[in-house]
């Protein structure tokens, strides 16, 4: 008959219904070394994050099953002796007194999301626990709480509940910490520590007292634990790299990512974009990549400096967005002319107005310096110089080494013109850093990499001997006012029309790229890439490391001479375009021929210089002003499509400047 009874109750046992035991929790995204940047919730609006006995903190697990569960270890599923008092307890005092529910009986519950106070509930609770017992392990039914417990609002699992209550991982918990977290959910709702902070109080006491009797915490441990102050607020969960995260989900990761930055130089940058803004246009955004080149991670990725700035439109990754890179592609042009042979840092060019075609591009400051060295031109980021190199290289062979090096470059029109040399291209901040990235490597371009399990291509840029030229050219720039004198390699840039400023540097181990405007494409008036973004990069690196890592030595075959040892051919840059009879004739100084512009709903605004005024501006030939004095005039857009601007002065030179408008 017993037999018969306990094998008629086995199989009722083993007939249970059990509710799916994979709980859903939050994606993650992590630091290099594990720590958490970012969480989701889960789809109901739960903050629900992975927790396991490995990853929780033993002196809360020891609490937790002395106050809940004494026998948790012993029993299997039902505490029969717990079970026997309640019941004795509730026939004497006509009410329940004590509670009979296991640790397996609670899990249970929360797997169902089933009530707690009636018989039925709880007979029902008692047979899956018992299942449960015979299907899981010890270990497997305390993970299953540890996600699952109530602690408040929306908050479901012990990690969240620490993370949001202590702004840390449970793996370490004060005495204190542990028992609140014991506390809370006997009745989540009535002790949560942000609204009702003294029922939690009272609760985490009551805890550290009977831990105290039970000898589970020593007596002095208890009496600190009773002093310390007790948490009132709730905090907010990590948002850290929020971009970067957002577009690592939404690439399909998996529900654990594990990144390659760096948690702390993250932190630490995020702080310094936030600061750097916080006294400029409120409208002005900062972005900043750093990657250790020569494994290609990165390291750091500060998308905008704050990512809930509506008005800094900080929503928006800057990383990422395609702009102008200004002069920020001038090393790369004379690295490319190195490696053809065309040209030697100290090879003399011509630093004169020239003309290519229709297009006649004019240093910044509108001046010439006749004969100088390739060094200097780089240096002093002279336009006419380098268009002659681009000129000679040709603008299609140097787009398609951009992509051959794994940069997303777009150019308008059919055919890049010699406007990319300027900037006249559109290009993200990650490309830019890493194609900075290839030089530091002498020439050899590495993908870089946010998720260490990625894959990487390689791609040969330029020779090692052309990058270590470029390298030791950029090297000699003197640093912003007030930096620190570090051997850094970097250029500036600023794009047409002061929208975007950037600055890109590199040492014998990191590149750090940082860009700076406003999102929406304004302008900044004023802005300059080297009193902007460029007191920024020397900042990045001054947090990144102490002293900088030193930049390679010259390869073997590098000719370390004067112009006056170079071979003949070298001495003397032969390229160039045709040299301007009247220098004082008419030129469209934005936007450059080739250009794409992006009218963002207003006109275009065209400039000139030189010339002499009245001028007559004509748009597709039509008549759009005559005897301007002006020298800039707002075009109307005639729509997305291919516009041809011209300009006569009253001598009746003229120049012109065919754009596409987006």
């Amino acid at each position: 008959m017993a037999a018969a009874g306990r094998d008629q109750f086995d199989d009722w046992v083993d007939a249970t219904v059990i509710p799916p035991l994979v709980i859903e929790t939050g994606t993650e995204v992590l630091d290099r070394d594990g720590d958490l940047l970012r969480a989701y919730q889960v789809d109901n609006g739960r903050w629900r994050l992975h927790a396991d006995v490995a990853s929780v903190d033993a002196g809360y697990l020891a609490m937790l099953v002395a106050y809940e569960d004494k026998r948790f270890y012993r029993h299997k599923g039902v505490d029969l002796i717990a079970l026997g008092r309640a019941v004795g307890q509730a026939v004497r005092y006509q009410r329940m007194v004590s509670g009979a529910s296991t640790l397996t009986m609670q899990t249970a519950r929360l797997l169902e999301e089933s009530g707690t106070g009636r018989w039925e509930g709880k007979l029902r609770q008692a047979r899956l626990a018992l299942a449960l017992e015979r299907r899981l392990s010890k270990q497997e039914i305390l993970n299953l709480y540890l996600q699952r417990a109530p602690f408040g609002g929306n908050l479901e699992g012990v990690r969240a509940a620490s993370l949001a209550y202590f702004g840390k991982e449970p793996r370490r918990l004060t005495p204190a910490q542990s028992a609140l977290l014991v506390a809370l959910p006997q009745s989540p709702e009535s002790r949560r520590p942000d609204r009702r902070p003294e029922a939690a109080h009272a609760a985490r006491d009551r805890v550290l007292e009977r831990m105290r009797n039970a000898g589970v915490i020593d007596p002095e441990t208890a009496e600190t634990a009773l002093t310390e102050a007790p948490t009132r607020t709730r905090r907010p969960f990590p948002l850290q790299a929020p971009h970067l995260a957002d577009r690592l989900i939404a690439d399909g990761a998996a529900t654990r990512v594990e990144t390659t930055l760096d948690g702390p130089l993250q932190r630490s940058l995020e702080r310094l974009a936030k600061q750097t803004v916080r006294p400029l246009d409120p409208h002005l955004s900062v972005a900043i990549v750093v990657a250790d080149h020569q494994t290609g991670e990165v390291l750091a990725s500060i998308g905008s400096p704050d990512f809930r700035n509506e008005t800094r439109e900080g929503y928006v990754d800057m990383t990422r967005a395609l702009r102008s890179p200004g002069s920020t592609l001038k090393p790369l042009i004379y690295g490319l002319g190195f490696e053809r042979g065309m040209i030697h840092p100290e090879t003399i060019i011509n630093d004169r107005a020239q003309s290519f075609g229709n297009y006649a591009p004019q240093n910044f400051d509108g001046e010439f310096r006749g004969q100088i060295r390739v060094r200097e031109a780089l240096q002093l980021s002279l336009n006419l110089p380098v268009i002659g190199v681009l000129d000679a290289i040709g603008p299609s062979n140097f787009s398609a080494a951009l992509r051959k090096s794994g940069a997303a470059v777009e150019t308008p029109g059919d055919q890049p013109g010699l406007a990319v040399g300027l900037g006249g291209l559109g290009i993200n901040l990650y490309d830019v850093v890493q194609l900075y990235a290839g030089l530091a490597r002498g020439g050899q371009s590495l993908d870089l990499i946010e998720v260490a399990a990625d894959p990487q291509s390689s791609a040969r840029l330029m020779s090692k001997r052309a990058a270590w030229y470029v390298t030791d050219i950029l090297s000699g720039i003197a640093p912003p006012v007030n930096a620190r004198g570090q051997e850094i390699a970097y250029k500036t840039g600023t794009s047409y029309g002061h929208r975007d400023t950037l600055a890109i540097g590199y040492d014998g181990k990191h590149v750090v790229g940082v860009w700076m405007g406003r999102p929406d494409g304004t302008p900044v008036p004023g802005a300059f890439g080297a009193e902007l973004a460029a007191p920024v990069l020397f900042q990045v690196f001054e947090r990144l490391k102490s002293q900088p890592d030193p930049l390679p030595a010259a390869p073997p075959d590098a000719l370390l001479i004067s112009n006056a040892e170079l071979p003949k051919p070298l001495r003397r840059f032969k390229g160039g375009g045709e040299v301007l009879a009247d220098p004082n004739r008419p030129q469209i100084a934005f936007p450059p021929d080739g250009a794409r512009i992006a009218a963002n709903g207003d006109g275009l605004y065209v400039q000139i210089r030189n010339g002499a005024p009245p001028f007559s501006w004509l748009a597709n030939g039509k008549p759009v002003a005559v005897k301007s004095w002006d020298r800039q005039m707002e075009i109307a857009a005639p729509g997305r499509g291919y516009l041809t601007v011209t300009v006569v002065d009253a001598k009746g030179r003229s120049t012109k400047t065919d754009v596409f408008v987006d």
